[in-house]
């Protein structure tokens, strides 16, 4: 018998579901490699920028906001990182952007978003927007994903500009949560004194930390409280050692003067 009448119509509905299963499977394929391929792009076209407004900061800025590291002070490019710190002026990102030769995405609040520049700089720098009450869900799982993915993520905890007499203003909860999901070293950048323009301005960063306690445990509303109140914790030890640090500097700079006087 010839090989056409060996076929039977169930031999044929398989052939085509397999035809099919391989037309689907290219589709997938082809679906991911563009995916793929636009995700790098958009990485090359973010480093660009970075790389972009840091030249601008290093023929211009630094001159306008001269910046002087303390603490750890070698860059940050070797993995993925939680950037914390206090919130004193809206250059404060300056400092995170020059700690590292990667792009940072800053979380920033909505109302960034309501002017023009605000939303075409933003976009630009791809910027995470949140709502400053801390129950953006949205916004930790883009977090969530620019840290698996290796890029890192600042946050400022006091979720706006302190302008009070006190260190620091009540914590929005978030920065150690995220962290602790996706298993990233926390970097602490802190400052004493607000950004002076033309002025010497001391950023501290401490050494990378993890909340490794936590790692693998089911959180609940009482542990992330108490991981937000120990990274509390951490950034005011921080803070008293910097302004311990300044305080050193400015006795030794006021002792080299009487020295030269004499």
């Amino acid at each position: 018998m010839d090989n056409e009448e060996l076929k039977t119509p169930q031999t044929g509905e398989v052939q085509n579901q397999a035809a099919e299963t391989i037309k689907t499977d290219e589709k997938e394929n082809n679906a991911l490699v563009k995916k793929m391929k636009k995700e790098k792009k958009r990485k090359r076209k973010l480093k660009r920028w970075f790389r972009f407004l840091k030249v601008v900061y290093w023929t211009v800025g630094r001159i306008i906001l001269p910046v002087k590291r303390l603490g750890h002070t070698e860059k940050f490019n070797d993995r993925s990182y939680v950037y914390v710190g206090n919130h004193l002026h809206v250059l404060d990102v300056i400092p995170v952007a020059l700690s590292l030769n990667k792009p940072v995405h800053y979380m920033a609040k909505k109302e960034l978003t309501e002017k023009r520049i605000g939303r075409w700089f933003t976009k630009k720098c791809e910027c995470i927007i949140v709502n400053r009450d801390g129950s953006d869900v949205r916004a930790l799982m883009q977090a969530m994903k620019y840290l698996k993915d290796g890029e890192s993520v600042c946050c400022f905890p006091e979720g706006t500009r302190n302008k009070t007499k006190e260190i620091f203003l009540p914590f929005k909860s978030g920065a150690a949560a995220l962290a602790i999901k996706t298993r990233t070293p926390i970097v602490m950048m802190m400052q004493c004194k607000k950004i002076r323009l033309f002025r010497k301005n001391y950023f501290y960063y401490a050494e990378p930390f993890e909340f490794s306690e936590y790692y693998g445990k089911k959180m609940t509303e009482a542990d992330i409280q108490e991981a937000d109140e120990k990274l509390r914790q951490k950034m005011l030890e921080t803070y008293y050692e910097l302004d311990e640090i300044l305080k050193n500097m400015k006795k030794k700079k006021s002792k080299d003067k009487k020295n030269k006087q004499k």
